[in-house]
């Protein structure tokens, strides 16, 4: 996407009089519509009702920083911004200091996402996106996002999309996700993270819990750049959890592929568990994915299935994985895992998941559990 150019920065305080009316757009209100190039100087607004955060948003430009008081907003139509930052001028949506706010899709008519982005260089973060009839959060054909203490829950399809070719150099770091689910779908759609029908390097999913979502954890499907996942944890994916009689949902925790697309991603040091289907699956991804010191246990299915790709594994640890540790193809390099000869597997300091769910630390990092830890420095995630 086209990148606007900002002038001198300053910071000064926006009255919510003088934010622009929100403009009506197709499927919902389009916020921060970017005019060919307009330049503004960097501005902080404080909101504390739908009206002011929709507003606010509507006149950010290049620097703008929107700082949202605690409690629940619920829109009563998708909130859309075409606008672009820069690198040296970001747009950002927060949560006031350390304050909780709640973005709230319930008022949204069927069919509708909560949010999305289709401008560069935003940072989103310390906000949850909850109850959309659809999609929680969306960035679409997006260059330098920064994704950051995110919480996407209870939406009607995936938590958290990037999608669309020109997917840039996007962070998305400390996200919870979970309990997402399509019921139109019968839960064959809603996927924690989704990552999906696009393209574009520099990618990067780090610190992430993607649990008990209908469908996968994480889904690659048409991707077809590298993404580089790392330090996150599946759980739980899969699941019927809403008594749906024609449920359809996959299951794996993290879903590396699949729709005719080669690509070789890059996973490392992430952990997979209690999914109804595979820990970690090619699903049919052709390509050489790379997976080093990653953990699948007591997944339904396989621990690690590759068994049409060219991918190389090394250091992972699979245990008590009804489907069996590993489903390999003959293209596939395997070394140093615990399913080779002459790899000892090492035992667990806990098998206990209950700290897994644990509260993140202030930072927003994962929290600290000796769960599927093992002390090892060569094989296995190592939990953090």
């Amino acid at each position: 996407m086209r990148t606007s150019t900002g002038r001198h920065r300053r910071t000064r305080t926006l009255s919510i009089a003088a934010a622009v009316a929100v403009a009506a757009g197709a499927g919902g209100v389009y916020l921060g519509l970017n005019s060919g190039g307009a330049q503004a100087a960097s501005s902080t607004v404080t909101v504390s009702t739908t009206a002011q955060l929709e507003s606010a948003v509507a006149n950010a430009t290049a620097g703008t920083v929107i700082q949202v008081r605690a409690g629940t907003y619920t829109p009563a139509a998708t909130l859309k911004s075409t606008a672009n930052g820069t690198s040296s001028a970001r747009i950002t949506l927060e949560a006031y200091g350390t304050e909780k706010v709640k973005i709230d899709g319930s008022k949204l008519p069927a069919g509708q996402w909560l949010a999305g982005v289709y401008g560069d260089y935003w940072t989103v973060q310390n906000l949850t996106f909850q109850n959309s009839p659809a999609q929680g959060f969306v960035a679409t054909s997006s260059v330098g996002g920064i994704f950051k203490n995110l919480v996407t829950a209870d939406n009607g399809d995936s938590g958290f999309t990037l999608r669309g070719d020109g997917t840039t150099n996007n962070l998305v770091q400390n996200l919870d996700s979970y309990g997402n689910y399509d019921a139109a779908g019968h839960g064959q759609n809603a996927d924690g993270i989704a990552i999906k029908f696009g393209s574009g390097t520099g990618n990067k999913v780090t610190g992430a819990r993607l649990y008990n979502n209908s469908d996968d954890g994480l889904d690659l499907w048409q991707f077809s750049s590298p993404v580089t996942i790392e330090h996150s944890w599946a759980f739980g994916n899969g699941k019927n959890r809403w008594n749906d009689s024609a449920f359809e949902g996959n299951g794996n925790g993290f879903k590396l592929g699949g729709g005719g697309v080669a690509v070789a991603h890059v996973v490392n040091d992430n952990a997979a568990w209690d999914n109804s289907l595979n820990g970690f699956t090619e699903n049919s991804n052709t390509g050489a994915i790379i997976l080093n010191r990653n953990t699948a246990y007591s997944n339904t299915a396989a621990g690690f299935y590759f068994a049409t790709s060219k991918s190389r594994l090394a250091r992972n640890l699979a245990v008590a994985n009804k489907g069996g540790l590993d489903k390999l193809g003959s293209g596939t390099v395997s070394a140093a895992n615990n399913w080779d000869g002459g790899v000892t597997t090492p035992s667990f300091k806990s098998v206990d998941a209950t700290t897994a769910y644990g509260a993140r630390a202030s930072s927003g990092t994962l929290p600290s559990t000796t769960f599927l830890t093992t002390g090892s420095t060569t094989i296995g995630a190592t939990m953090d």
